[in-house]
């Protein structure tokens, strides 16, 4: 049994009940036709530059926790709040919707989503998509840019240090991204990715605490500025290192990703990943819905508001017999 053998053959339901014919419509679906090259593999090109912004970026997000004690309540609940919304434009936008395309959102949304990936500042959402997608078209092999079988650091943080494996490069440009081509916030954003960055990322969370409560503009910068955008670059990686690595795998023992509950916690309900392996076209990448899954509570509501449409649910019998072929044995009903 491979990765991804059920997604292009089994159908998905909406979260109406309505059933979806193609529940995989994005080259997300595991290719094992892929093979690594034979011989030693390309040395490892260090890119300096990402080694010394990155730490100083964490340096700086330890002095924010260093004077994290001197931030008024208000601004540690706007850190919690811009925290949260940084990690709903990688969540359910960057992720769900335009890497698996497993909803559909109204152009409101999609302007909302974008502004609020802008504040995640993990690339644009066309870059964001498409390493996604080759990331699970070529899980854990050399196409996979962040191969969590090179351990722990590489997939985590190491893979933003280095030069790509110029398998990922071959692969990302042979890859359909018409969908992201067409779709105009997208490609707005991408036009204006860095002047959007320095005004969500660091002005916004900056100077908010500073105009409407009199906060100093030193603790806005390091606390809701640099320390909570660390934290969320590193809650997104989580998913990448610990949910590849550590957990069980009650869907599928035969790939790495893993179910890992702090994840889970971490990045507001990415860390059932051995479920989202499996079926990744469903749009709450869990079974369980909004139990300890935020993102999923998040579109469940832009549902209910009528600014999203049209979720893809894998039907639980098709869970269920996933579970008992291919799961490590662990598999429980919530």
């Amino acid at each position: 049994m491979t990765e991804g053998e059920d997604h292009g053959t089994n159908p998905a339901r909406h979260a109406n009940g309505d059933v979806v014919a193609e529940p995989s419509t994005v080259e997300d679906v595991f290719d094992d036709t892929y093979k690594e090259k034979e011989g030693p593999k390309p040395p490892i090109q260090i890119v300096w530059k990402n080694v010394a912004l990155m730490s100083l970026l964490h340096i700086g997000a330890l002095y924010g926790l260093i004077i994290f004690p001197s931030a008024s309540t208000l601004t540690l609940a706007w850190s919690v709040f811009c925290f949260l919304v940084s990690a709903l434009g990688v969540t359910a936008g960057a992720h769900r919707l335009w890497s698996h395309r497993s909803y559909k959102a109204s152009l409101p949304l999609r302007i909302l989503l974008a502004t609020a990936n802008s504040m995640a500042f993990q690339n644009d959402i066309y870059e964001w998509a498409r390493d996604h997608r080759v990331h699970h078209k070529y899980s854990e092999t050399d196409a996979d840019p962040h191969n969590a079988v090179r351990g722990f650091f590489f997939s985590h943080i190491g893979w933003l240090l280095v030069r790509k494996h110029p398998d990922v490069i071959e692969k990302g440009r042979k890859l359909e991204l018409t969908d992201l081509k067409a779709d105009k916030v997208v490609m707005f954003q991408r036009k204006y990715y860095k002047p959007s960055v320095v005004i969500m990322c660091f002005l916004v969370p900056m100077w908010v605490p500073w105009y409407f409560w009199g906060e100093s503009l030193w603790v806005g910068y390091f606390v809701p500025g640099l320390l909570r955008y660390t934290l969320v670059l590193n809650a997104t990686w989580l998913v990448n290192s610990a949910a590849h690595m550590w957990g069980n795998r009650p869907y599928d023992h035969n790939i790495n990703p893993r179910e890992n509950k702090f994840v889970t916690f971490s990045a507001i309900g990415e860390g059932f990943h051995n479920y989202h392996h499996t079926f990744p076209y469903d749009y709450a990448t869990s079974e369980f819905g909004c139990k300890l899954n935020l993102t999923t509570c998040f579109i469940d509501l832009m549902c209910y508001l009528g600014l999203a449409q049209e979720c893809k649910k894998v039907p639980r019998e098709l869970v269920m017999a996933r579970a008992q072929r291919t799961g490590d044995g662990s598999h429980r009903s919530g």
